[in-house]
């Protein structure tokens, strides 16, 4: 079935062109149909999983293109399957104003099928290979509009992409001549004795690969094209910034690091301390070009950028609880993002403003919208009660139990970016609600809030923001049965 589940998006994708479609809604059916009916048969092979591992093609000696269940591919097949047929719905009526709707979902549900075969990859040559199949049917969805501006973003993703590719490659390799094995398994399959003298060199193996991995994760500094790619469609950018792309990286990374190299050996050591000094500073860089940029799709890119090396810092603590806390910011901030940016995408197709500026007494206009749009700015400054407070609290303890002394400097960068995350959200918000005593309403007398297939993933992911945030515990506990190898 795991084959199946990657099969099926790759098939209705291509079949939207094809396909002799009278009337939109009729292509909409069929599309939702089937991104519903693969969501429902990923999440019935996630509860009804095997240790089993399916083989796909042999190349020689280890080398195969296979796929398993594991813990690490529950979260994140479970997480990518969940939101997806979310996103399509909000697609459809988004895409009511662009052009190319056909090439647009064929890319669009192409990428669900790609991003489910990086989660189900059972070695690091099958993840390797979906990665860079991800970069390929994601450009045209970059440079879906064909403006100058779309074309020059599509090239920096895509030259970005290969050049973090060609190190991830390295990385492989060097698996592949000093693993036992390429499969995944959490704490490492480096053999010692073939590493002999050449610690170093692997650890600098190690660091090259987490930058080449970090590229799609928007780590510094390659991670200017993530807001260059804002000139995507909204359903693009969202899940560029929350789900497919830049999650794939996080998700490699915590791969490289728990799954191929091992924390034992990376623990305590020169590539630990870079690795961290880099995602501390993308911590804080993220949150203060977010705090002066102005248009509100590249604002929350920035923000995108600072809340992935969250993520990151977790997975560099190398530590259980510190893949617990990236595991929780990794569900967490994809449904706190995902909605913060549909809410920006539901502004522009409504308003065809673009900064904050122009934002001024909309909220009173587009209620359901910017009550939506708080709720996710709330939870991405971590109040209490919300999503991001569980995750970001799960780093901290995970940062304070390490021993080790940068970590508690994370600490300070997670305080220092909740600051900024405040301000520049939730100057958004008084904007929009506050615009001043000599705000000429008649300006936005004609701005009201989108339909419901807009609204109602807008509605879907406050509920699960609000949720997680009250009732998280039973999903802690299973990510910590993951980090500890129970699942």
């Amino acid at each position: 079935m795991v084959i199946s589940v990657i099969l099926i998006p790759f098939i209705a994708g291509i079949l939207v062109p094809l396909l002799p479609f009278r009337k939109r809604w009729q292509k909409e059916i069929f599309l939702e149909t089937a991104v519903v009916v693969n969501s429902f048969l990923v999440w019935y092979l996630l509860l009804h999983h095997s240790d089993s591992t399916f083989l796909l093609a042999h190349f020689t000696g280890d080398l195969n293109v296979s796929f398993r269940v594991d813990g690490m591919s529950m979260v994140f097949a479970g997480l990518v399957s969940a939101l997806w047929p979310f996103a399509t719905l909000y697609a459809f009526e988004y895409m009511t104003k662009e052009k190319h709707e056909n090439v647009f979902f064929l890319f669009y549900t192409l990428t669900y099928g790609v991003t489910l075969g990086i989660a189900f990859a059972a070695n690091l040559l099958t993840m390797y290979f979906f990665y860079e199949l991800l970069t390929l049917v994601t450009v045209p969805l970059v440079m879906h509009t064909l403006t100058r501006e779309a074309i020059l973003a599509s090239r920096k993703y895509l030259y970005y992409s290969l050049g973090g590719a060609a190190f991830a490659f390295i990385g492989l390799i060097m698996v592949i001549v000093y693993g036992n094995t390429t499969d995944f398994i959490l704490g490492g399959v480096l053999d010692l004795n073939k590493i002999g003298d050449q610690t170093n060199i692997m650890l600098l193996i190690y660091v090259m690969a987490f930058m080449g991995f970090g590229v799609k994760a928007a780590v510094c500094p390659f991670n200017s094209w993530l807001p260059q790619a804002g000139v995507a469609p909204t359903p693009v950018t969202a899940l560029l910034h929350a789900v497919a792309v830049v999650k794939s990286g996080a998700f490699a990374i915590i791969r490289l690091t728990y799954y191929s190299f091992g924390t034992d050996f990376l623990r305590d050591t020169w590539a630990q301390t870079v690795v961290m000094a880099i995602v501390m500073f993308t911590i804080v860089y993220g949150c203060s070009r977010a705090l002066k940029e102005t248009h509100i799709k590249r604002r929350l890119a920035y923000s995108t950028i600072s809340n992935l090396s969250y993520i990151l810092f977790g997975a560099v603590i190398m530590s259980p609880l510190g893949l617990v806390g990236a595991l929780s910011h990794l569900v967490f901030h994809a449904v706190m993002k995902i909605s913060s940016f549909f809410c920006a995408g539901a502004i522009m197709h409504q308003t065809d403003r673009h900064y904050v500026h122009e934002l001024d007494g909309l909220g009173y206009k587009m209620p359901c919208v910017f009550g939506v749009f708080t709720i996710s700015a709330l939870a991405l400054m971590g109040v209490p009660g919300l999503a991001g407070f569980i995750s970001k609290w799960n780093l901290a303890s995970a940062a304070s139990e390490s021993g080790n002394p940068l970590a508690w400097g994370g600490i300070a960068c997670l305080l220092v970016s909740a600051l900024l995350t405040a301000i520049y959200m939730l100057s958004i918000v008084v904007r929009a609600f506050f615009p001043g005593k000599d705000f000429d309403y008649n300006t936005v007398s004609d701005v009201k809030d989108p339909n419901w297939k807009m609204l109602l993933p807008l509605f879907v992911f406050t509920i699960f923001i609000v949720l997680f945030g009250l009732y998280s515990q039973p999903l802690v506990d299973f990510f910590m049965d993951v980090a500890n190898g129970n699942i």
